[in-house]
């Protein structure tokens, strides 16, 4: 502090003696409302302290005045919905998805709870409303399914899911790494990959290359994708005359997946979900717009 207060000339008020550029800094005080605002934020915060669970310490933690505990009540508060919904899940339990789908007083009720079964254990991967992401999530709102598309294929999948070695009921299927393993050459691979663009009306090669990638998917792919190249469901297989394409559509990609194919992964929730919960669920995937 200096040792003589100054007073700034125009407002009359006292300076902290700290100039900048020729400019005075003022000490203001602060307004008596804001101070007493702030001084009782502190005596709340000491009487919230001593009411509810607060400090903690080596063994545990201070337990309140009031012995409020948050976990109690999320509990009751999940019993008692819990009581309410118990017609409607005693009913669930003893149908089918496609028998609870045509139960007009069941179908909202499902749709509500899958949808929120959805958001907490699907959404990360299949994206919100099952729209899919990048890198080998597939839309689950369209109508292209790699195991089918009906109630009890989904709900298969659901409760068993993709390629789990601990699940011997899981889906599996596995697509040769032509390229990788030598099974076919760089020219080859490459071949293959213009004829399977040409099965989308995507052709940018000549007949020589197509024919030749037309022998070599005859020999290779067919048994897996079918001779029209439109998938097999019972194999996983993807249909590869459309539009749809899970790890990209593009040329380089395609080649890729030919030379060193993705293999996706699906965790099974019959261990982490419950019955009643994996068929609402299902019932709510099948409604997405791709159910068949």
């Amino acid at each position: 502090m200096p040792d003589k207060i100054e007073k700034d000339a125009v407002t009359g008020t006292e300076t902290t003696g700290h100039e900048w550029d020729g400019i005075k800094e003022l000490n203001t005080p602060l307004p008596k409302w804001w101070l007493y605002v702030f001084y009782g934020t502190i005596l709340w915060s000491v009487v919230y302290w001593l009411l509810y669970p607060s400090i903690p310490y080596v063994t545990g933690y201070f337990g309140g005045i009031l012995g409020y505990d948050q976990r109690v009540e999320v509990t009751e508060r999940i019993a008692e919905a819990r009581e309410r919904q118990a017609p409607i899940l005693d009913r669930m339990e003893a149908l089918t998805p496609t028998e609870i789908a045509a139960d007009p007083t069941l179908l909202p009720f499902a749709l509500r709870g899958g949808e929120s079964a959805f958001a907490d254990n699907c959404a990360p991967c299949h994206g919100l409303g099952g729209s899919g992401n990048p890198g080998g999530f597939p839309v689950l709102a369209d109508d292209a399914w790699l195991w089918g598309g009906s109630m009890d294929a989904i709900l298969h999948s659901i409760n068993h899911g993709i390629r789990n070695a601990d699940d011997p009921l899981a889906r599996v299927s596995v697509m040769p790494a032509y390229g990788r393993d030598g099974l076919l050459s760089r020219e080859e691979v490459a071949a293959v990959a213009d004829y399977v663009l040409s099965l989308s009306g995507r052709a940018d090669a000549s007949d020589e290359v197509l024919a030749q990638g037309a022998d070599i998917f005859e020999a290779q792919c067919v048994a897996c994708h079918g001779a029209d190249g439109a998938g097999l469901a019972e194999f996983g297989a993807p249909n590869l005359t459309d539009a749809i394409w899970l790890y990209g559509d593009s040329r380089a990609e395609i080649i890729r997946q030919i030379h060193d194919p993705r293999l996706g992964v699906m965790p099974p929730w019959e261990p982490r979900l419950d019955d009643i919960t994996i068929r609402m669920l299902t019932v709510y995937v099948h409604s997405l717009g791709g159910g068949q």
